[in-house]
Protein backbone atom coordinates (compact mmCIF):
# COMPACT_ATOMS: atom_id res chain seq x y z
CA UNK A 1 0.00 0.00 0.00
CA UNK A 2 1.29 3.51 -0.85
CA UNK A 3 2.55 5.39 2.25
CA UNK A 4 0.26 8.34 1.59
CA UNK A 5 -2.73 6.01 1.32
CA UNK A 6 -1.68 4.35 4.57
CA UNK A 7 -1.47 7.74 6.30
CA UNK A 8 -4.87 8.61 4.91
CA UNK A 9 -6.32 5.36 6.30
CA UNK A 10 -4.75 6.09 9.68
CA UNK A 11 -6.26 9.56 9.65
CA UNK A 12 -9.71 8.06 8.99
CA UNK A 13 -9.27 5.60 11.86
CA UNK A 14 -8.23 8.44 14.15
CA UNK A 15 -11.31 10.35 13.10
CA UNK A 16 -13.54 7.35 13.88
CA UNK A 17 -11.78 6.88 17.23
CA UNK A 18 -12.46 10.49 18.09
CA UNK A 19 -16.15 10.13 17.25
CA UNK A 20 -16.33 6.92 19.28
CA UNK A 21 -14.85 8.70 22.28
CA UNK A 22 -17.41 11.44 21.96
CA UNK A 23 -20.27 8.89 21.88
CA UNK A 24 -19.12 6.96 24.94
CA UNK A 25 -18.94 8.08 28.56
CA UNK A 26 -20.36 11.09 30.42
CA UNK A 27 -18.36 13.77 28.52
CA UNK A 28 -19.27 17.45 28.58
CA UNK A 29 -20.95 19.14 25.66
CA UNK A 30 -17.82 21.22 25.05
CA UNK A 31 -15.63 18.14 24.55
CA UNK A 32 -18.28 16.42 22.41
CA UNK A 33 -18.17 19.39 20.05
CA UNK A 34 -14.41 19.14 19.64
CA UNK A 35 -13.40 17.74 16.28
CA UNK A 36 -10.44 17.10 14.01
CA UNK A 37 -9.73 20.01 11.67
CA UNK A 38 -6.49 18.73 10.12
CA UNK A 39 -4.52 15.49 9.85
CA UNK A 40 -0.72 15.83 9.94
CA UNK A 41 1.00 12.53 9.10
CA UNK A 42 -0.14 10.20 11.91
CA UNK A 43 -1.28 13.01 14.22
CA UNK A 44 -4.24 15.38 14.25
CA UNK A 45 -5.04 19.00 15.05
CA UNK A 46 -8.20 19.49 17.06
CA UNK A 47 -10.62 22.38 16.89
CA UNK A 48 -9.82 23.20 20.53
CA UNK A 49 -6.08 23.50 19.72
CA UNK A 50 -6.87 25.80 16.84
CA UNK A 51 -9.25 27.98 18.87
CA UNK A 52 -6.74 28.25 21.73
CA UNK A 53 -3.95 29.28 19.37
CA UNK A 54 -6.21 31.74 17.61
CA UNK A 55 -7.25 33.25 20.95
CA UNK A 56 -3.61 33.71 22.01
CA UNK A 57 -2.61 35.31 18.70
CA UNK A 58 -5.52 37.73 18.85
CA UNK A 59 -4.66 38.63 22.46
CA UNK A 60 -1.03 39.33 21.47
CA UNK A 61 -2.11 41.50 18.55
CA UNK A 62 -4.46 43.42 20.84
CA UNK A 63 -1.75 43.97 23.48
CA UNK A 64 0.65 45.30 20.86
CA UNK A 65 -2.09 47.49 19.34
CA UNK A 66 -1.52 45.83 15.96
CA UNK A 67 -4.33 45.45 13.47
CA UNK A 68 -5.27 41.83 12.89
CA UNK A 69 -5.51 40.57 9.30
CA UNK A 70 -8.91 39.48 7.94
CA UNK A 71 -10.31 36.43 9.71
CA UNK A 72 -9.89 34.14 6.69
CA UNK A 73 -6.18 34.98 6.35
CA UNK A 74 -5.53 34.79 10.11
CA UNK A 75 -7.23 31.39 10.32
CA UNK A 76 -5.02 30.02 7.53
CA UNK A 77 -1.89 31.45 9.15
CA UNK A 78 -2.73 29.97 12.54
CA UNK A 79 -3.53 26.55 11.11
CA UNK A 80 -0.33 26.49 9.06
CA UNK A 81 1.63 27.43 12.18
CA UNK A 82 0.06 24.51 14.04
CA UNK A 83 0.91 22.14 11.18
CA UNK A 84 4.56 23.22 11.13
CA UNK A 85 4.71 22.85 14.92
CA UNK A 86 3.24 19.34 14.73
CA UNK A 87 5.74 18.29 12.07
CA UNK A 88 8.69 19.49 14.13
CA UNK A 89 7.42 17.80 17.30
CA UNK A 90 6.97 14.58 15.36
CA UNK A 91 10.55 14.74 14.09
CA UNK A 92 11.77 15.53 17.61
CA UNK A 93 9.99 12.44 18.97
CA UNK A 94 11.39 10.28 16.18
CA UNK A 95 14.96 11.50 16.71
CA UNK A 96 15.04 11.37 20.51
CA UNK A 97 14.80 15.09 21.33
CA UNK A 98 13.15 15.14 24.76
CA UNK A 99 12.62 17.94 27.31
CA UNK A 100 12.14 16.48 30.78
CA UNK A 101 10.25 18.02 33.69
CA UNK A 102 13.45 19.16 35.42
CA UNK A 103 14.46 21.34 32.45
CA UNK A 104 10.90 22.59 32.11
CA UNK A 105 10.67 23.50 35.80
CA UNK A 106 13.95 25.41 35.65
CA UNK A 107 12.72 27.29 32.59
CA UNK A 108 9.43 28.22 34.25
CA UNK A 109 11.28 29.41 37.36
CA UNK A 110 13.62 31.53 35.23
CA UNK A 111 10.69 33.12 33.38
CA UNK A 112 9.04 33.98 36.70
CA UNK A 113 12.33 35.39 38.03
CA UNK A 114 12.81 37.54 34.93
CA UNK A 115 9.33 38.97 35.52
CA UNK A 116 10.26 39.59 39.20
CA UNK A 117 7.53 37.35 40.60
CA UNK A 118 7.44 33.98 42.32
CA UNK A 119 6.36 30.91 40.39
CA UNK A 120 3.09 30.88 42.33
CA UNK A 121 2.45 34.54 41.48
CA UNK A 122 3.31 33.84 37.83
CA UNK A 123 0.73 31.05 37.74
CA UNK A 124 -1.91 33.32 39.28
CA UNK A 125 -1.18 36.05 36.71
CA UNK A 126 -1.54 33.60 33.82
CA UNK A 127 -4.82 32.21 35.10
CA UNK A 128 -6.14 35.69 35.84
CA UNK A 129 -5.45 36.60 32.20
CA UNK A 130 -7.33 33.54 31.01
CA UNK A 131 -4.39 31.22 30.30
CA UNK A 132 -4.17 27.67 31.60
CA UNK A 133 -0.91 27.24 33.52
CA UNK A 134 -0.63 23.58 32.52
CA UNK A 135 -1.21 24.41 28.88
CA UNK A 136 1.39 27.18 29.14
CA UNK A 137 3.88 24.65 30.57
CA UNK A 138 3.29 22.23 27.72
CA UNK A 139 3.53 25.02 25.14
CA UNK A 140 6.86 25.97 26.71
CA UNK A 141 7.99 22.33 26.56
CA UNK A 142 7.14 22.30 22.84
CA UNK A 143 9.08 25.54 22.28
CA UNK A 144 12.19 24.17 23.99
CA UNK A 145 11.87 20.89 22.08
CA UNK A 146 11.62 22.68 18.74
CA UNK A 147 14.53 24.95 19.66
CA UNK A 148 16.71 21.93 20.43
CA UNK A 149 15.61 20.18 17.26
CA UNK A 150 16.47 23.21 15.11
CA UNK A 151 19.78 23.61 16.90
CA UNK A 152 20.67 20.01 16.04
CA UNK A 153 19.49 20.06 12.42
CA UNK A 154 20.17 23.67 11.44
CA UNK A 155 22.20 25.88 13.77
CA UNK A 156 24.98 23.40 14.55
CA UNK A 157 25.53 22.87 10.84
CA UNK A 158 25.86 26.55 9.89
CA UNK A 159 29.48 27.63 9.40
CA UNK A 160 30.86 31.13 8.77
CA UNK A 161 34.26 31.43 7.08
CA UNK A 162 36.86 34.16 7.57
CA UNK A 163 36.54 35.10 3.90
CA UNK A 164 32.79 35.68 4.37
CA UNK A 165 33.56 37.98 7.31
CA UNK A 166 36.22 39.83 5.28
CA UNK A 167 33.77 40.36 2.39
CA UNK A 168 31.04 41.54 4.77
CA UNK A 169 33.30 44.10 6.46
CA UNK A 170 34.61 45.33 3.11
CA UNK A 171 31.03 45.87 1.91
CA UNK A 172 30.13 47.77 5.09
CA UNK A 173 33.17 50.00 4.63
CA UNK A 174 32.25 50.77 1.01
CA UNK A 175 28.71 51.64 2.04
CA UNK A 176 29.70 54.37 4.43
CA UNK A 177 32.64 53.57 6.68
CA UNK A 178 32.83 55.08 10.16
CA UNK A 179 33.02 58.58 11.58
CA UNK A 180 36.15 59.61 13.46
CA UNK A 181 36.08 60.82 17.04
CA UNK A 182 38.57 63.38 18.34
CA UNK A 183 39.82 63.93 21.87
CA UNK A 184 40.73 67.58 22.31
CA UNK A 185 42.55 69.68 24.87
CA UNK A 186 42.05 73.44 24.86
CA UNK A 187 43.76 76.57 26.12
CA UNK A 188 42.04 79.94 25.87
CA UNK A 189 43.91 83.19 26.39
CA UNK A 190 40.88 85.39 26.86
CA UNK A 191 40.43 89.04 25.88
CA UNK A 192 37.62 91.43 26.85
CA UNK A 193 34.64 91.75 24.53
CA UNK A 194 35.85 95.15 23.25
CA UNK A 195 39.56 94.65 23.78
CA UNK A 196 41.97 97.51 23.19
CA UNK A 197 44.96 97.11 20.92
CA UNK A 198 47.17 96.88 23.98
CA UNK A 199 45.05 94.08 25.52
CA UNK A 200 45.12 92.16 22.26
CA UNK A 201 48.89 92.57 22.03
CA UNK A 202 49.34 91.34 25.58
CA UNK A 203 47.17 88.24 24.88
CA UNK A 204 49.21 87.59 21.74
CA UNK A 205 52.46 87.66 23.74
CA UNK A 206 51.08 85.21 26.34
CA UNK A 207 49.72 82.87 23.66
CA UNK A 208 53.00 82.89 21.73
CA UNK A 209 54.86 82.08 24.94
CA UNK A 210 52.47 79.13 25.52
CA UNK A 211 53.18 77.78 22.02
CA UNK A 212 56.90 78.15 22.64
CA UNK A 213 56.68 76.31 25.98
CA UNK A 214 54.66 73.51 24.37
CA UNK A 215 57.26 73.19 21.61
CA UNK A 216 59.91 72.87 24.32
CA UNK A 217 58.06 69.97 25.96
CA UNK A 218 55.93 71.68 28.61
CA UNK A 219 52.84 69.73 29.65
CA UNK A 220 49.69 70.96 27.92
CA UNK A 221 47.46 70.12 30.89
CA UNK A 222 49.66 72.04 33.35
CA UNK A 223 49.69 75.13 31.13
CA UNK A 224 45.91 74.90 30.68
CA UNK A 225 45.34 74.70 34.43
CA UNK A 226 47.56 77.72 35.12
CA UNK A 227 46.80 80.00 32.16
CA UNK A 228 43.60 79.02 30.35
CA UNK A 229 40.32 80.86 30.80
CA UNK A 230 38.39 77.98 29.22
CA UNK A 231 35.62 76.19 31.11
CA UNK A 232 37.66 72.95 31.31
CA UNK A 233 40.87 74.61 32.55
CA UNK A 234 40.65 72.84 35.91
CA UNK A 235 40.63 69.51 34.04
CA UNK A 236 43.77 70.42 32.12
CA UNK A 237 41.73 71.76 29.22
CA UNK A 238 40.38 68.29 28.35
CA UNK A 239 37.27 68.59 26.17
CA UNK A 240 36.77 64.82 25.95
CA UNK A 241 35.88 62.75 22.89
CA UNK A 242 33.81 64.47 20.20
CA UNK A 243 32.62 63.60 16.73
CA UNK A 244 33.35 66.15 14.00
CA UNK A 245 29.72 67.28 14.15
CA UNK A 246 30.17 68.09 17.85
CA UNK A 247 33.33 70.20 17.48
CA UNK A 248 32.81 74.01 17.49
CA UNK A 249 32.77 75.30 13.91
CA UNK A 250 35.69 77.59 14.76
CA UNK A 251 37.93 74.55 15.27
CA UNK A 252 36.46 71.79 13.09
CA UNK A 253 38.43 72.33 9.87
CA UNK A 254 41.68 72.70 11.77
CA UNK A 255 41.09 69.67 14.03
CA UNK A 256 40.05 67.28 11.26
CA UNK A 257 43.30 68.06 9.40
CA UNK A 258 45.52 67.51 12.46
CA UNK A 259 47.50 64.42 13.41
CA UNK A 260 47.21 62.79 16.82
CA UNK A 261 49.46 64.63 19.32
CA UNK A 262 49.68 67.76 17.16
CA UNK A 263 49.14 71.27 18.58
CA UNK A 264 47.35 73.89 16.48
CA UNK A 265 48.54 77.37 15.63
CA UNK A 266 46.79 80.25 17.36
CA UNK A 267 43.09 80.44 16.52
CA UNK A 268 41.68 83.97 16.77
CA UNK A 269 38.13 84.65 17.93
CA UNK A 270 36.19 87.55 19.47
CA UNK A 271 36.68 85.90 22.88
CA UNK A 272 40.45 85.56 22.65
CA UNK A 273 43.14 83.25 21.33
CA UNK A 274 42.71 79.47 21.33
CA UNK A 275 45.23 76.65 21.22
CA UNK A 276 43.98 73.12 20.50
CA UNK A 277 45.82 69.84 20.95
CA UNK A 278 44.52 66.64 19.35
CA UNK A 279 45.29 64.20 22.16
CA UNK A 280 43.42 61.22 20.69
CA UNK A 281 41.92 60.01 17.43
CA UNK A 282 39.69 56.98 16.95
CA UNK A 283 36.86 55.73 14.82
CA UNK A 284 33.46 55.90 16.48
CA UNK A 285 33.20 52.11 16.53
CA UNK A 286 36.30 51.73 18.72
CA UNK A 287 35.70 49.43 21.65
CA UNK A 288 38.07 49.37 24.60
CA UNK A 289 38.00 46.70 27.29
CA UNK A 290 39.97 46.34 30.50
CA UNK A 291 41.89 43.10 30.18
CA UNK A 292 43.34 41.25 33.13
CA UNK A 293 46.42 39.08 33.08
CA UNK A 294 46.10 36.47 35.81
CA UNK A 295 47.38 33.09 36.88
CA UNK A 296 45.69 30.42 38.96
CA UNK A 297 46.04 27.05 40.64
CA UNK A 298 43.16 24.57 40.28
CA UNK A 299 42.48 21.54 42.46
CA UNK A 300 39.54 19.17 42.00
CA UNK A 301 37.78 16.90 44.50
CA UNK A 302 38.03 13.17 43.73
CA UNK A 303 37.32 9.77 45.27
CA UNK A 304 39.89 10.44 48.00
CA UNK A 305 39.43 14.21 48.47
CA UNK A 306 36.15 15.82 49.50
CA UNK A 307 35.35 19.46 48.79
CA UNK A 308 36.46 20.33 52.32
CA UNK A 309 39.71 18.41 51.92
CA UNK A 310 40.42 20.10 48.57
CA UNK A 311 39.77 23.53 50.04
CA UNK A 312 42.18 22.85 52.91
CA UNK A 313 44.87 21.47 50.60
CA UNK A 314 44.68 24.54 48.38
CA UNK A 315 44.76 26.83 51.43
CA UNK A 316 48.06 25.20 52.42
CA UNK A 317 49.47 25.95 48.95
CA UNK A 318 48.40 29.59 49.30
CA UNK A 319 50.08 29.77 52.71
CA UNK A 320 53.34 28.61 51.12
CA UNK A 321 53.02 31.37 48.50
CA UNK A 322 52.33 33.95 51.22
CA UNK A 323 55.49 32.76 52.97
CA UNK A 324 57.59 33.30 49.86
CA UNK A 325 57.31 30.19 47.68
CA UNK A 326 57.09 30.84 43.96
CA UNK A 327 53.51 30.81 42.60
CA UNK A 328 54.57 29.58 39.16
CA UNK A 329 56.57 26.67 40.57
CA UNK A 330 53.67 25.55 42.77
CA UNK A 331 51.23 25.92 39.87
CA UNK A 332 53.37 23.62 37.71
CA UNK A 333 53.48 20.97 40.43
CA UNK A 334 49.99 21.24 41.93
CA UNK A 335 47.50 22.77 39.44
CA UNK A 336 45.14 20.36 37.69
CA UNK A 337 44.54 22.83 34.87
CA UNK A 338 47.19 21.25 32.69
CA UNK A 339 46.88 23.86 29.91
CA UNK A 340 47.90 26.73 32.20
CA UNK A 341 50.02 24.75 34.68
CA UNK A 342 52.79 24.29 32.12
CA UNK A 343 53.05 28.12 32.03
CA UNK A 344 53.07 28.50 35.80
CA UNK A 345 49.29 28.93 35.92
CA UNK A 346 49.38 31.92 33.55
CA UNK A 347 46.00 32.45 31.82
CA UNK A 348 47.27 35.26 29.59
CA UNK A 349 45.25 38.39 28.91
CA UNK A 350 41.58 37.78 29.69
CA UNK A 351 38.65 39.84 28.38
CA UNK A 352 35.68 40.64 30.64
CA UNK A 353 33.09 37.85 30.55
CA UNK A 354 35.53 35.19 29.39
CA UNK A 355 35.71 33.33 32.70
CA UNK A 356 32.84 31.74 34.63
CA UNK A 357 31.04 34.26 36.91
CA UNK A 358 32.56 33.03 40.21
CA UNK A 359 36.09 33.26 38.80
CA UNK A 360 35.38 36.65 37.18
CA UNK A 361 34.06 38.04 40.47
CA UNK A 362 37.15 36.98 42.43
CA UNK A 363 39.53 38.25 39.74
CA UNK A 364 37.78 41.62 39.47
CA UNK A 365 38.08 42.27 43.21
CA UNK A 366 41.86 41.80 43.25
CA UNK A 367 44.48 44.50 42.74
CA UNK A 368 47.61 43.61 40.71
CA UNK A 369 49.81 41.40 42.86
CA UNK A 370 47.00 40.24 45.17
CA UNK A 371 46.05 36.57 45.57
CA UNK A 372 42.55 35.37 46.39
CA UNK A 373 41.54 32.95 49.10
CA UNK A 374 40.46 29.52 47.80
CA UNK A 375 37.08 29.67 46.05
CA UNK A 376 34.92 27.18 44.20
CA UNK A 377 33.59 27.09 40.64
CA UNK A 378 32.04 24.30 38.59
CA UNK A 379 35.58 23.21 37.69
CA UNK A 380 36.89 22.80 41.24
CA UNK A 381 38.76 24.95 43.77
CA UNK A 382 40.98 27.85 42.70
CA UNK A 383 43.31 30.50 43.94
CA UNK A 384 43.96 33.32 41.48
CA UNK A 385 46.54 36.08 41.36
CA UNK A 386 46.10 39.21 39.23
CA UNK A 387 49.41 40.12 37.59
CA UNK A 388 48.47 43.29 35.67
CA UNK A 389 45.67 45.11 33.86
CA UNK A 390 45.48 47.14 30.68
CA UNK A 391 43.00 48.97 28.47
CA UNK A 392 42.89 47.09 25.18
CA UNK A 393 41.39 48.17 21.87
CA UNK A 394 39.09 45.26 21.15
CA UNK A 395 37.42 46.95 18.17
CA UNK A 396 38.67 44.60 15.47
CA UNK A 397 37.70 41.46 17.39
CA UNK A 398 34.33 42.98 18.22
CA UNK A 399 33.65 43.96 14.57
CA UNK A 400 34.55 40.50 13.33
CA UNK A 401 32.43 38.80 16.02
CA UNK A 402 29.47 41.03 15.20
CA UNK A 403 29.91 40.36 11.48
CA UNK A 404 30.17 36.63 12.15
CA UNK A 405 26.91 36.66 14.13
CA UNK A 406 25.05 38.73 11.49
CA UNK A 407 26.15 36.34 8.72
CA UNK A 408 25.36 33.33 10.90
CA UNK A 409 21.83 34.52 11.68
CA UNK A 410 21.20 35.19 7.98
CA UNK A 411 22.35 31.68 7.11
CA UNK A 412 20.27 30.15 9.91
CA UNK A 413 17.16 32.00 8.72
CA UNK A 414 17.69 30.81 5.15
CA UNK A 415 18.47 27.24 6.21
CA UNK A 416 15.46 27.18 8.55
CA UNK A 417 13.14 28.34 5.78
CA UNK A 418 14.43 25.65 3.40
CA UNK A 419 14.31 22.96 6.10
CA UNK A 420 10.73 23.77 7.11
CA UNK A 421 9.64 23.89 3.48
CA UNK A 422 11.13 20.45 2.88
CA UNK A 423 9.52 19.12 6.05
CA UNK A 424 6.17 20.50 4.93
CA UNK A 425 6.49 19.20 1.36
CA UNK A 426 7.25 15.66 2.53
CA UNK A 427 4.34 15.55 4.99
CA UNK A 428 0.84 14.18 4.55
CA UNK A 429 -1.61 16.93 5.47
CA UNK A 430 -5.39 16.75 5.13
CA UNK A 431 -7.52 19.83 5.89
CA UNK A 432 -10.93 19.47 7.54
CA UNK A 433 -11.44 23.03 8.71
CA UNK A 434 -14.40 23.61 6.42
CA UNK A 435 -16.11 20.31 7.17
CA UNK A 436 -19.31 20.38 9.22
Amino acid sequence: MDSRHLKYLISRLLSVACVACCLSGPLSAEIMLDRIIAVVNDDVIMQSEFENKLHNIRAQLEQSHAEAPPAEILNKQVLENLIITKLQLQMAANTGVVVDDEVLNLTMSRIAEENKVTLTQFREILERDGYSYERYREDMRDEITISRLQQRHIENRVMVTDSEIDNFLATVKLQGGTENEYRLSHILIATPEEATAEEKEQAQLVANKVLEDLANGEDFANLAMSLSSGQQAAAGGDLGWRKASEIPSLFVKIVTAMKEGEVSKLIDSPGGLHIIKLTGLRTSDKHFVTQTRARHILMRPNELLTDTDTNKKLAQVKLRIDQGDDFAVLAKSHSEDTASAINGGDLGWVNPGTMVPEFEEQMTQLQPGEISEPFQTQYGWHIVQVLERRDHDNSEDLKRNQAREIIRQRKIAEAQQNWLRQLRDEAYVEYRLDEH
